[in-house]
């Protein structure tokens, strides 16, 4: 018996988690029971904080008065006397008084008939409770299978509404998307129409205005690319032209500039339409998922209570079908607007004519310089870009061993931490404590040296970018001179002969 109590024990103390230390913790509560004898006081144990005492027999000791109890006899009724009372020795052993023990029964007991009332009491209570708690469940059980099937009703409703709701949005949102996409392409071919409407009004204008409108395109480069160069020469010399229907020309210029910019209010409205119809039908669609299981279900107090609708089923429909029906109107206008511009263009393009091969010759040949350049310099800006990527890949080696540092910084903090639980003469300052010491200031002296280099490989990969913007600058300059001179320049002077260029 002594050894499978001792067996219980040494379990219950390892499924405990005991704290770190015992300040402020309560003793647990020890009943009085009479003193064990020297042979099994021996089997007992210390009682500790981290050890319970199921199973064991705990002792209190209880002082006695100053005035021994023992000086006094019992009497009982005025005749009969005892012997003095004799309180066991705890360490010798309990000498029984027997004659005592049976004195004090004859007034310490129930009678019979008060014990069996008592058992009585006890038995009527426990059927009174059962019964009561009986029909308390069978209440429970109804309500929630009530509850249960009128929540699931609901629910079903629900989910039956949001599908009604979803084909609703979705049919809009189709007509709105297909107008949308109809919309787009219309103002495509309009923005085509503008623009063909603006390179016939410069071209128009003659050799003039031709060389003109290049020389402002060529003031826009920049820097050391504003060159006084052959191009720019013959720019300056081609100065003659002829101006011929201008006023039709910026006349149906604008109206296109008008009509475009209608189209693209009608297609604001499409777009925002469509993108909270799109954001609804989400939601909408992410509700009629949810079930009872989904996650990141919450609760948000009073939302029922809050009426945040702005409109009905049927004004909502009809809102749409406006947007719709405004978007067709405009594209109908777009189409004969296109059309008259059209035509027009057509018949301005037959009375143009001009010399201008020699300037796009010194075009080309500036170009071709151009080219040449920036070629060179992607050479070299390659070249950093690959230096670039290999000090960013040192940059990342270096964090991440930085990073994987913390956790040997963590596990000697921890340990240190730990160890300074350890109680009363344990809280030593061995050589483990000394270790630890040492291994973080190991770390954080390698820590320091790793975050000096990083922080030399920062300022070299910041040296290294500054160059590459310097780099990449001259080349943007270079690319930008080319983009005029080969695109809008030689561009607008490649559309520049009468024939059939002004076509949609």
């Amino acid at each position: 018996m002594y050894i499978e109590n001792h067996m219980d024990v040494l379990g219950m103390g390892r499924r405990q988690l005991q704290p770190w230390n015992t300040v402020g913790a309560s003793m647990p509560y020890m009943e009085p029971i009479v003193p064990i004898r020297i042979g099994d006081y021996t089997r007992t144990h210390s009682l500790l904080p981290w050890r319970p005492n199921v199973g064991f027999e705990n002792t209190e000791v209880i002082p006695l008065a100053p005035r021994s109890i023992s000086n006094y006899a019992l009497d009982t009724s005025g005749k009969m006397a005892t012997r003095p009372l004799k309180f066991p020795n705890l360490i010798t052993g309990y000498q029984r008084n027997p004659v005592h023990a049976s004195q004090a029964a004859l007034y310490t007991r129930y009678t019979p008939h008060e014990w069996f009332q008592k058992q009585v009491k006890y038995y009527n209570e426990a059927d009174s409770q059962r019964h009561y708690s009986e029909r308390m469940r069978g209440d429970a059980l109804r309500i929630i299978r009530d509850a249960e099937e009128k929540i699931q009703h609901g629910q079903y409703d629900t989910n039956r509404r949001l599908g009604e709701r979803i084909s609703d949005v979705t049919f809009w949102r189709n007509e709105v998307a297909s107008e949308l996409e109809r919309m787009l392409h219309e103002i495509e071919r309009l923005q085509d129409c503008r623009g063909v409407l603006e390179k016939a009004i410069r071209d128009i204008e003659g050799p003039l205005h031709i060389a003109e409108e290049c020389l402002y395109h060529r003031e826009a480069r920049k820097s050391t690319e504003l060159v006084h160069d052959d191009s720019e020469k013959c720019l300056l010399r081609e100065v003659e032209n002829l101006r011929a229907n201008q006023k039709k020309l910026e006349a149906c210029l604008d109206r296109c500039k008008d009509q475009l910019r209608n189209c693209r209010a009608s297609q604001n409205q499409l777009e925002l339409d469509l993108k909270n119809k799109e954001s609804a039908l989400g939601i909408d669609t992410v509700c009629h998922h949810l079930h009872n299981q989904s996650h990141g279900l919450q609760y948000y107090s009073g939302v029922e209570k809050y009426d945040p609708c702005v409109s009905e089923q049927e004004t909502w429909a009809d809102a749409a079908n406006k947007i719709v029906q405004r978007s067709q109107t405009e594209r109908n206008k777009s189409c004969q607007l296109r059309t008259t511009a059209e035509n027009l263009v057509n018949k301005v393009s037959q009375e143009m004519w001009n010399s201008w091969s020699s300037t796009n010759s010194a075009l080309a040949h500036r170009s071709s310089e151009l080219l040449e350049a920036k070629s060179k310099l992607q050479q070299h800006l390659q070249k950093v870009q690959q230096e670039i990527y290999d000090v960013e890949k040192n940059l990342e080696l270096m964090r991440k061993a930085i990073a994987d540092k913390s956790y040997a910084t963590k596990v000697a903090h921890t340990r240190m931490e730990a160890r300074m639980h350890r109680p009363d003469m344990e809280l030593c300052r061995d050589y483990a404590y000394a270790s630890l010491q040492k291994e973080i200031d190991e770390i954080n002296h390698q820590l320091e040296r790793m975050h000096k280099t990083l922080k030399e490989l920062e300022n070299q990969h910041q040296k290294l970018l500054r160059t590459r913007t310097m780099l990449e600058h001259d080349l943007a300059l270079k690319i930008d001179a080319i983009y005029i001179d080969r695109e809008k320049v030689c561009g607008l002077r490649r559309a520049y002969p009468v024939n059939a260029l002004f076509r949609f």
